[in-house]
This record gives C-alpha cells, sequence and structure tokens, in this order.
C-alpha cells in the first residue's frame, strides 16, 4: 500500500507524493480525502500516548490504525511522524478511546514490536524518576534503552510509482536526469539519501533539484528508518549432506586425490566434525574461520569445496555471550563463620525490611555473602540485579561470578557494543539472564520479577549521573525498583554514604556489620609521612619521600606488589612561565589545560579542547615555560626512571579509553606481570589483589581542601578504601599517606579505622548546617554564553524561587569555582527542603513553575536551566 503525503502549491492547490507503508497506513489518506472512505462505525478508534525520546513535558497522542487496533502494545516501539520533518520511534504507554482536544492526531505510521520491549514496572519506575529528578519520561526513555533499540533515520528519495520516462511531460535538466538515472525503474524500488545525492552531483547546493523533482511528481520523499540493532552472524560450513555417508566419503576421497590442498581441507573438517560417529554432527557445521584461518590450510580450497558443492556454506545467528558455561561450574566455597552469621543476621532483617546496609571492613569477604545470597534468591525463582559503582570492578567480579552462575549471568555496561547491550537487554526479557551485573545504567534493564538488588560500594559517586538528564543516583533508583516490584535491597560497603548509615540507625534499614577481615588478614597499618618536613630536609625525590620510595623498593625485592593513589591524571596539571606568570587556559572553559607528555599536548579534562604544547611564552617570549604539580603519568614515568627493574602499568581515564582495557590492566596485575599500579579513584574500589602489601597515597592534601560539604566524607572513604587494597591475603600490608599537614582530624580516623567516630563526627556538623541527611538539596544550575544575560536569569530564577519557597530555602546565586564550561557561563543556586513527602513534592511543583516563568521572558530564552535533585 501507498502513504500519501502532501505540499501547498504556490498557487493554492496540493501535490501528493507517496510512499510504500504497512496497509495501516493508508487510513490517514482515506480519511483526509473522503469522510465516506473512512471504516464503519463500529469500529473502535484507538488512540496511543507514546514516549518520544525528547524533552517533551507531555505525552503525545497518535491516532492507531484501524487493522492495527489488535497489535498495539503498551511498552512496543513504533513509529511516528513527529512535527513537519521528524520521523521517530518511540514507546506506547497507554492505549485508550479518548482523542487529543488540542491537536488533531496523526497516525501511528508502523508498528516495531509485537510483545513489549519495556515492562509495566519499568513505565512505572520511568514515571517516578521523571517526577523525582524534575526533568521529562522522554529523557528518561532516551537514557534507558541501549542506542540500538532506538531507530534512526535519515531522508531519502525514490522514483514516484506513477512516473514514465517515456510518458513524462516535464523536460528534466541534466542533473536531474543523472538522478532519475541513478535510481533506475520505478520497479527497481531504488532509493538514495541526500548525502548520496549531493555526492553525485559533485555539488552542495543539491536541494533546489530534489525539489524541481517533487514538484514534477518524478520522485516523492519519504524517510527511511531502520531498527539498528543487527543480530551477529557467523559464517559456517558443513559437508554436503549426499557426502555424508561412508560410501559417498570413500568415492569423494578418490576425487580429491590429485588435489591435496582440498583434502587437507577435507581431513581437517573431519577431525573437528564427527561425521562417522554421528551424522547430525555434520548439521550443525563449523565455523568457516577455523579452516580459512588456519595456516596450514588453503583459505582458496575451502571456497573451491563450497563452489564445487562439496562443503555447503550457511549463516547462523548466535548470541554474543557464548554460553561456554552452560551448566555452570559449581565451585565449592564456605562461609566464615563471621560470614554465616552475617549471612542469617541479613536474612532475618530482611523477615522484617525491605532494605539492609551491610557494613564490613575492606576485605572482609562481603562478596561471599552477595553469592550465597544471589543463590537463595534464584532458587526461589527471582531476579537479580548486582550494582558495582565502577566498569573496572566487573571485570574481577564477573569472572568469580560466572563460574558460580554460567550462562545465567549477563553483563551490562557502556563499553560495550549497542548490540551486545541489546543482547542483554532481550536476555532480561526472555529470562535466559537471572542474574545482570552491571554498572548503574543496569537499573534501566526490563526486570520484572525482581528478588534481591545488590548495591555494592553503596557509598560511590559514580552511581550518580551528572549529565545528561536523567540526574538520577542508581542507588536510589535501585530502592525505589525494588519497592515497586516487592524485591529486597542488599546495600554493602566499608564506608557507608552518611545518609545510608544514619537511615540504619534510625532503624529505617536493618544493619549488620563485619568487623573482621576474611581469614587471617589483618587491616593494614597506616603511616604519615610529612611531605612539608621533608622537602625542608631535602629528602624528597620529585613527588616520593624517602619513606614512600624505600618502602616500594623493599617490596619489589620481597617479589611484592604495590598500589599508588593520585587523584589527578595527566603528566602535570598547569604549565606557567616562569617569568611573567602566563598560564594557557581553555578557550571553553575556565580551567588551566593540563599538560599530557604520552601526546605532548594541553588538554582540558572539562570539554576535551587540546593543543600542542607550547614551548615560548605567547605573553612576554620567555622559554622559560614548565610544569608545574603532578598526575598519574608524571609519576608512571618518575617511576620508570627511578626503578628501572620494575613493570610499572598506569590506570586511568587515559588508559582505559578502550573496550578490554580494565581487563587487561587487571589481568597483568593479577599474573603479577605489573609490579606497581598507578592510577586515579580507578584503583580504590573494590579490587582484589593478593600480593599487593604496600599502598602510597602520594597527595592527600588536593582531597581534603575541596570546597564541597562532603569533602571529608569523600577524602575518609578514598583514604580508607584505597588502603584496604594492602594485605588482603594474610600478608600484612602498610599504607604511607604523604601530607603536608599530618595533624588534621580526619587523618586519626583514618588509621584507626573507626568509622563510627567518623560518622558521629560528621553528623553533628550536618545536623548543624542543615545538609543532608537532614534536609534534601537541589541545585539549580542556570547557563548560559553571556555571562551578564546568565548572571540576570539566576537573580530572577532566585527572586521566584523566594517568593514560592521562602528566604531561608534558597542559598544564591553565585558563580561556581569553576564559572565557564564550554562556553556557557555558570550561576549555582542552592535549595534547602524539609525531607517531608508532601513538602517535596509541592515544592518540586514550585521550582518547576518558577522555571517557567524565567524561560517565558524573552530575553531569557536562550538560557539553560538545569536542576540536579540531590547533587553529589
Amino acid at each position: 500500500m501507498l502513504l500519501l503525503r502532501g505540499w501547498a502549491t504556490g498557487a493554492g492547490g496540493f501535490i501528493f507524493t507517496i510512499r510504500p507503508t504497512p496497509v495501516a497506513v493508508l487510513n490517514l489518506a482515506l480519511d483526509f480525502i473522503s469522510p465516506a472512505a473512512a471504516p464503519s462505525a463500529d469500529r473502535v478508534t484507538l488512540f496511543a500516548d507514546v514516549i518520544l525520546p525528547l524533552p517533551l513535558p507531555r505525552l503525545y497522542t497518535y491516532r492507531v490504525p484501524y487493522e492495527l487496533n489488535d497489535n498495539v502494545v503498551i511498552g512496543g516501539r513504533v513509529i511516528v511522524q513527529f512535527g513537519a520533518k521528524k520521523t521517530l520511534s518511540c514507546i506506547v504507554a497507554a492505549v485508550h478511546e479518548q482523542a487529543p482536544k488540542d491537536y488533531q492526531a496523526k497516525y501511528i505510521l508502523e508498528f516495531i514490536d509485537d510483545a513489549p520491549v519495556v515492562t509495566q514496572p519499568q513505565l512505572k519506575l520511568f514515571r517516578w524518576m521523571a517526577d523525582y529528578y524534575l526533568c521529562t519520561i522522554g529523557e528518561v526513555i532516551n537514557a534507558a534503552l541501549p542506542s540500538a533499540l532506538k531507530l534512526s533515520s535519515e531522508s531519502r528519495i525514490q522514483l514516484h510509482p506513477g512516473f514514465s520516462a517515456e510518458e513524462n511531460e516535464y523536460p528534466l535538466s541534466a542533473q536531474e536526469q543523472q538522478i532519475v538515472d541513478a535510481l533506475g525503474t520505478v520497479e527497481e524500488g531504488k532509493a538514495m539519501t541526500f548525502t548520496e545525492v549531493g555526492e553525485l552531483l559533485g555539488i552542495t547546493s543539491f536541494h533546489k533539484v530534489i525539489k524541481s523533482l517533487m514538484h514534477k511528481d518524478v520522485i516523492f520523499l519519504f524517510e527511511h528508518t531502520a531498527d539498528k540493532y543487527a543480530p551477529k552472524v557467523v559464517k559456517k560450513v558443513r559437508l554436503a549432506h549426499h557426502f555424508v555417508s561412508e560410501a559417498s566419503l570413500e568415492q569423494l576421497f578418490m576425487q580429491l586425490s590429485t588435489k591435496p590442498k582440498q583434502l587437507d581441507v577435507l581431513m581437517k573438517y573431519l577431525q573437528l566434525v564427527p561425521v562417522y560417529q554421528n551424522e547430525h554432527a555434520n548439521l550443525a557445521g563449523l565455523e568457516k574461520p577455523y579452516l580459512t584461518s588456519s595456516p596450514h590450510l588453503s583459505a582458496s580450497a575451502v571456497n573451491t569445496l563450497i563452489k564445487n558443492g562439496v562443503l555447503e556454506q550457511f549463516d547462523q545467528i548466535v548470541s554474543r555471550f557464548p554460553l561456554e558455561n552452560e551448566g555452570a561450574i559449581q565451585i565449592p566455597f564456605s562461609l566464615s563463620e563471621s560470614q554465616t552469621a552475617a549471612r542469617d543476621e541479613i536474612m532475618a532483617h530482611f523477615g522484617q525490611k525491605d532494605i539492609v546496609l551491610l557494613h564490613g571492613v575492606t576485605g572482609a569477604g562481603k562478596t561471599e555473602i552477595y553469592i550465597d545470597l544471589i543463590r537463595t534468591a534464584l532458587d526461589s525463582g527471582g531476579q537479580v540485579l548486582y550494582l558495582l559503582p565502577e566498569i573496572a570492578l566487573t571485570a574481577q567480579i564477573v569472572t568469580r561470578l560466572m563460574r558460580v552462575f554460567g550462562s545465567r549471568l549477563g553483563v551490562y555496561h557502556s563499553k560495550f557494543s549497542d548490540n551486545e547491550r541489546v543482547e542483554v537487554w532481550n536476555g532480561v526479557l526472555s529470562g535466559r539472564f537471572q542474574v545482570v551485573i552491571g554498572v548503574r545504567s543496569a537499573v534501566f534493564l526490563p526486570f520484572d520479577n525482581l528478588s534481591l538488588i545488590i548495591v555494592d560500594e553503596e557509598h560511590e559517586s559514580s552511581y550518580k549521573q551528572y549529565d545528561p538528564a536523567p540526574r538520577y543516583n542508581a542507588r536510589e533508583v535501585a530502592l525505589m525498583m525494588a519497592n515497586f516490584q516487592g524485591a529486597k535491597t542488599l546495600l554493602g560497603s566499608a564506608t557507608p554514604a552518611v545518609e545510608t548509615y544514619y537511615q540504619a540507625k534510625q532503624g529505617r534499614y536493618g544493619l549488620v556489620t563485619l568487623s573482621k577481615r576474611f581469614g587471617e588478614a589483618g587491616m593494614p597499618d597506616i603511616e604519615l609521612v610529612d611531605t612539608r618536613k621533608a622537602r625542608e630536609h631535602k629528602t624528597m625525590h620529585n613527588h616520593f619521600s624517602a619513606d614512600l620510595l624505600g618502602e616500594i623498593e623493599r617490596k619489589l625485592g620481597a617479589k611484592e606488589q604495590v598500589i599508588l593513589f593520585q587523584n589527578r591524571r595527566g603528566y602535570a596539571p598547569v604549565v606557567a612561565c616562569q617569568d611573567c606568570g602566563w598560564i594557557p587556559k581553555c578557550t571553553n572553559c575556565a580551567v588551566s589545560l593540563s599538560y599530557h607528555k604520552h601526546s605532548h599536548e594541553l588538554r582540558c579534562h572539562y570539554c576535551g579542547y587540546h593543543d600542542s604544547m607550547v614551548t615560548k611564552c605567547p605573553a612576554c617570549g620567555s622559554r622559560a615555560v614548565k610544569t608545574q604539580g603532578f598526575g598519574t603519568e608524571k609519576i608512571e614515568d618518575d617511576l620508570k626512571i627511578m626503578l628501572p627493574q620494575a613493570n610499572v602499568q598506569r590506570m586511568d581515564l587515559d588508559t582505559t579509553r578502550a573496550k578490554n582495557s580494565y581487563q587487561q590492566i587487571i589481568a597483568d596485575f593479577e599474573k603479577q606481570a605489573t609490579n606497581v599500579l598507578v592510577g586515579t579513584q580507578m584503583v580504590t574500589k573494590g579490587l582484589d589483589f593478593a600480593n599487593v602489601s604496600l599502598v602510597g597515597i602520594i597527595n592527600a592534601d588536593s582531597i581534603i581542601h575541596y570546597p564541597d560539604f562532603r569533602a571529608h566524607e569523600r577524602a575518609y572513604q578514598m583514604f580508607v578504601q584505597v588502603s584496604g587494597r594492602a594485605g588482603r591475603k594474610g600478608k600484612k600490608g602498610k599504607v604511607i599517606i604523604q601530607t603536608s599537614d599530618p595533624t588534621q582530624v580526619i587523618f586519626d580516623k583514618v588509621i584507626r579505622n573507626d568509622y563510627v567516630e567518623f560518622y558521629n563526627y560528621e553528623i553533628v556538623q550536618r545536623h548543624e548546617h542543615g545538609y543532608p541527611p537532614f534536609m534534601r538539596v537541589i541545585k539549580m544550575t542556570v547557563k548560559h554564553i553571556d555571562q551578564n544575560v546568565g548572571q540576570a536569569a539566576a537573580i530572577m530564577l532566585a527572586q521566584e524561587l523566594v517568593e514560592r519557597l521562602g528566604q531561608a530555602a534558597v542559598l544564591g546565586p553565585e558563580a561556581p569555582y569553576i564559572f565557564r564550561i564550554r562556553n556557557f557561563f555558570l550561576q549555582e543556586i542552592t535549595i534547602k527542603l524539609d525531607r517531608a513527602h508532601t513538602v517535596l513534592k509541592h515544592a518540586k511543583q514550585q521550582i518547576l513553575e518558577a522555571m517557567d516563568v524565567v524561560r517565558d521572558q524573552k530575553e531569557f530564552k536562550q538560557a539553560r536551566l538545569v536542576a540536579d535533585v540531590d547533587p553529589m
């Protein structure tokens, strides 16, 4: 069937163009042309509210074609036209019989799915996320769906079905004829993209040629929408069925006796596929690369056998996650006495409460408890979601869990390709994956029978999504997800978030404590080194104190491993002229550029801007341009010079961009091919290495002195977590912390590993100054390319908020420490609200209204207003 599309002409007429389309879409044209042609009145007219992947405040309603009334499914994908040109895929959220009052409902163009790809529990969760995080459900859907489940569209042209070269009454220009020739005939049905038209004509201004052909009814324009998900296909070969019998094979051997290369291929195939023992094994065949990539076989001989009908080549769709451990290797392990007691206590709490906090010191064996609880959940027929804050952690833990759960385990994170993520998504829908381990985006997966959610290292800021919307915290989303599905949630950490521990102390969460490390391992010894005194005594070697450098050499001599932590990547954070003080700055952000030696360039860590390294100051002409400060790259470089016998490797954002880089770095360290691992906070999070006996924190001061109410909490968590990497398997570990001020209070609590004392100190400060967990915080950010306009918009927003929420609830506006990012000047407003649910809901509505008032002002149309609920 055909879809009619129309364009108004200058004379007031209407030109129709036609595109092939499913039969149901013809209803749109029939209703437009003749009301009498519409289907009979006894048929129900259905409408679908759809979630478009756009930041729209409301759902949009489309009409369901009559013929497909029975096909529409809530949670399925459909293709719709939105606006004049856009063709989008979206999710059906509701089906009803109520036509929209404010606009004429367009028809749904196509139905993609006959079963939901988004479940009802997901839709409920997505609505909650949109309301709670002050964004639209379209933004949630855009973040939730893997890219390969979204559809891409591109304008294309095709010959009009009524066009005939012989009967065409309009003369064609040379360029127009060139396009017609390229499209062939109507029967061929060829189509060309706009890009291909431009390349064919060799010009950039080709749209007038397309427009002319459309007016002459030679071509029509349509949006080609294609599902981007493609299953993985492997090429396989098998012996032709008429050669499978023993007699036929003997005859085939005789025929190939003068063709040794082809005979070698046949013999290799028969070695790998036991045709004699099992004729049915031949049906499954063999992957073609087993033959073509063998150095002892001829690829051309393989192709000749295929051409001559001896071997049959065929395609087979396979999983991107091979089921090598189909039955799962049931590795026996037993919980220690303390682990068993903790497990039993967790289960007892689950009988009364839905959320339990497992507060266990680093190395206490929390993962073994998790595995035991997952087994119990699976035995009851439920699904399990295991969240981790970093992709780096999944590389280690997946190996352990795969040995236990085998093919029932799925892995989900951003380093996977789009198609791999779709396979996990579909695997959860089909029930193939009963356990999924993943990072924060795994909360979007289509679970509908969750029994248990584990949030490991629950305190981590990596669970927070900063940009774009929704700016969610996966820990909080997981708690709500569990609530909607009646699941239990276990939060695990050696250094719980202050808010989480407060809820446990108030009795809202269950609390289970593991105060000792697993087995014979004890807590590491922690030593502070005063770098200010070391510099006075000239005992610093670059950025290493004599104590730290000497200890590294001793550990390497004992064949033990070392982890060094520096919370800044790159070679040097600042480059400066020693004569005039000039510092190279980012052209887009209010920050200095960091020097990266490996690429020999200056980079901005906020927007990605980069420039070549300068050797002469552009301000004064001096050549005294030097680097200042140090990052992980410089530490790695210095160590390789000072300790040439050591194999040093670095783990930070720069070295882990490739898909399998995490796994490779961790595997090298586990095999002890690497002696010293230098890294940013990636090395602090839950990694488990048996041979690490020393951890060095190079510069503790940069973490403590940060203008944020969570600075001390983050510093304590980071110091304790990275210290916990040392001495985990019986060897006594040691931690050396370099600081210019060892008298700071936080160090005493770190040395004594006294989280409760730290919490008691911190909770008093939070209560006194009105911060979480006693108040909810929402941070409003106003962005504009003009600093003055942005400031004016922020002032107006603050005034509107004060009118609605009161003066005491609104702080600011003020420029943040980094006041310009990506060419946008920033102003921030902090809102503090009472934690009461009704107050919070009302306040959020007031905030949205205040934002709308500012957006309605003509001078502030270009201002971007961002709301971040529960900022980290």
